[in-house]
């Protein structure tokens, strides 16, 4: 390299680490569990951002990688591109709160460990916050492989006012199709950023008694957060794949399996208990028995009375383990797993 080329290298980082000064620090939070390849496609994807201000956090929450999976993260944290943690549970809202408590952003980008990032994905998270300080978090659009092929779906400029009823917003919350910025009632998991003092000042947490596929953990924090003042902003330009891998993640159990049909139904009734009123809950609880257990439209489930008398046991199990699960002391405000320390 002669000496003009020294200068001009050295001149694009001294830009470089201008710029990243500038700009808002973002820790990008992916909880794994069971996953392999797609885990370290999932970080390439992140790492190959080019916004400058980023941390990766990865949560690990699996005993025993495959071999090649391993070395990788080894390879990854020992050359400080990840920070990496390991630990004996497993807990989708558990892993969140642990690497909340770690962070250094003034944004927190929390993805799922099975997708992948066009270029540009981070800016647009930071950009939704920018000049902004009654957004408190940004919805990202979500692309699911599995629905990708539904291209004769039109696209959505404005959610209908049904999605921001929290009664019935669930099915009609479409962040795949809307293509138009928009206050929303809640985010996507896999996607979803929030300012650093949603933690730090208003002191929220994810509730880790939602259990299993955590199914409704989004939506119940997202609710939490609506009560501080605070808005979620949907950003189409915020967007990604979620490629839905059928194995690793949440899929620890059987979809057809007692455990999974209860969690599932806990989860809707845990969220709706904490967070809607009377009348709200009984609109979900009518939604969620037209839906989930007559099998009726947006569900299609198979209209069998055995199925649906054994749909109906699932549903009236799951109402009742979240009154338990209300009612019974010892959680720590939702701490079941991850142990509180200081920010």
């Amino acid at each position: 390299m002669n000496k003009v080329d020294a200068i001009k290298v050295d001149s694009a980082d001294r830009t470089a680490a201008s710029d990243a000064d500038l700009l808002p620090l973002i820790s990008v939070v992916i909880p794994t569990y069971g996953r392999e390849a797609v885990l370290c496609d999932s970080i390439k994807s992140v790492l190959a951002q080019t916004y400058p201000a980023f941390e990766l956090i990865v949560v690990d929450q699996t005993q025993q990688h495959e071999a090649e999976t391993q070395a990788f993260l080894d390879e990854m944290a020992a050359a400080a591109k990840i920070q990496l943690h390991r630990v004996s549970w497993a807990s989708l809202p558990g892993a969140r709160n642990y690497a909340i408590e770690r962070a250094s952003g003034s944004i927190f980008l929390f993805l799922d460990d099975d997708v992948e990032l066009p270029e540009g994905c981070l800016a647009a998270h930071a950009k939704g916050f920018s000049g902004r300080p009654e957004v408190g978090a940004i919805a990202g659009r979500v692309f699911d492989r599995m629905k990708l092929s539904e291209s004769t779906k039109p696209t959505i400029e404005t959610l209908p006012p049904e999605a921001m009823d929290p009664g019935i917003a669930w099915y009609h919350i479409d962040l795949v199709h809307t293509v138009k910025p928009q206050r929303v009632l809640t985010a996507r998991g896999c996607n979803m950023s929030f300012r650093r003092e949603v933690f730090e000042k208003h002191g929220l947490r994810f509730d880790e008694r939602f259990a299993g596929s955590a199914v409704r953990e989004e939506a119940d924090f997202c609710l939490r957060l609506r009560k501080t003042g605070l808005m979620i902003w949907y950003e189409p330009k915020a967007h990604l794949v979620h490629l839905g891998e059928e194995t690793g993640g949440c899929h620890d159990i059987s979809t057809r399996s007692l455990k999974y049909q209860t969690t599932f139904y806990h989860n809707h009734f845990l969220m709706a208990l904490k967070n809607l009123t009377p009348s709200q809950v009984l609109r979900l609880s009518s939604s969620l028995f037209d839906c989930h257990v007559l099998g009726n439209p947006h569900c299609n489930k198979g209209g069998v009375p055995v199925k649906i008398v054994s749909r109906f046991g699932f549903y009236v199990l799951g109402f009742l383990q979240a009154c338990w699960t209300l009612l019974k002391p010892g959680s720590r405000d939702g701490r079941l797993y991850s142990e509180p320390v200081a920010m």
